[in-house]
């Protein structure tokens, strides 16, 4: 009997980055009928305790993957595609997006009060400097406490008592099993998340095995992939990193791609949002450059109206 050889995916050894990083190798194994192992690396992002904004944000959770993957360590990586810098890294690509879960915030509070409910002065947490200028614009009355640490560690501050609530990706709770933990979901519509929640990217050096390939464009869900490229692109034009204070939000549907990003002040006292649609039809090369076309337009609008002199964007791409 000849012995098959495993395809080896790169991961992060948090909980939620090996949850998600199995439940594509579950797939992978499903479809070619190979062996599939995940290969834990540890990155800078998992054992730095500095605050995300302190670390630059963009690419600190990516590289260490990155690296193992160019070195033949792996054969594939996952990432949370709103971790990944906008900008290729020379001789990867990113091989497949499957289909994208909830893309919105989650607020998990301890008395299981929603936002507009919790009490003046109580104590939110999180790291992201989106959702500290998203919660100043909304409710100024509250304390932001910059936390760290996994999704069981965060919601465990609630039980501690020290936090009244935190902020986190409802994907993630979801991937983990902890949506119980909700207390309320956050309409895209009034509270944008980060270029690319939800999704996931699969990358792969840019020479693979065709098997391999077919695999992977098995995975690869053409609706998540335009959205999160067009909300992508975004960050992409502005030179901004996915720590920055930027929330965009697209959407496809019936051949119409729509596309929405607000920039925020990080006191949240102002925002700029602009808002462009384009048809997604033509050529495969002509549907792949739309969204990148509209995320485009977006931040351009976003340029000309002062989105550059209110909030910090540069040096993250």
């Amino acid at each position: 009997m000849i012995q098959q050889t495993a395809i080896r995916v790169g991961t992060r050894g948090s909980a939620l980055a090996l949850a998600q990083s199995g439940q594509v190798a579950d797939r992978l194994s499903r479809i070619t009928g190979s062996p599939v192992e995940l290969v834990t690396v540890l990155t800078h992002g998992d054992h730095s305790r500095e605050s995300l904004s302190s670390l630059g944000g963009t690419g600190v959770f990516a590289s260490a993957l990155r690296e193992s993957l160019l070195a033949g360590d792996c054969d594939l990586v996952v990432h949370s595609l709103k971790d990944l810098p906008t900008v290729a890294h020379p001789g990867l690509r990113i091989a497949a997006v499957p289909q994208r879960a909830d893309a919105r915030d989650a607020l998990c509070t301890r008395e299981g009060l929603g936002l507009d409910a919790l009490p003046r002065g109580a104590v939110v947490g999180t790291g992201s400097p989106r959702r500290v200028a998203q919660l100043r614009t909304k409710r100024p009355d509250l304390e932001i406490a910059d936390i760290r640490g996994n999704v069981d560690s965060r919601l465990g501050r609630l039980v501690e008592g020290d936090l009244d609530a935190v902020l986190l990706a409802a994907a993630g709770l979801g991937r983990l099993g902890r949506s119980d933990a909700v207390t309320e979901l956050l309409e895209l519509s009034d509270w944008p998340t980060a270029p690319g929640q939800g999704a996931l990217a699969i990358e792969a050096r840019e020479e693979s095995t065709a098997a391999l390939d077919a695999a992977l464009s098995s995975l690869d869900h053409a609706a998540s992939r335009l959205t999160a490229q067009a909300e992508r692109e975004v960050l992409a034009r502005l030179e901004a990193g996915c720590a920055a204070p930027i929330g965009a939000t697209a959407e496809f549907d019936d051949g119409l791609l729509f596309l929405t990003a607000t920039v925020y002040a990080p006191d949240g006292t102002a925002s700029i949002t602009s808002s462009h649609a384009l048809v997604a039809e033509g050529t495969a090369a002509q549907r792949s450059a739309q969204p990148l076309e509209l995320g485009a337009r977006v931040a351009d609008e976003l340029l000309e109206r002062g989105a550059a002199d209110l909030a910090p964007l540069g040096g993250g791409r």
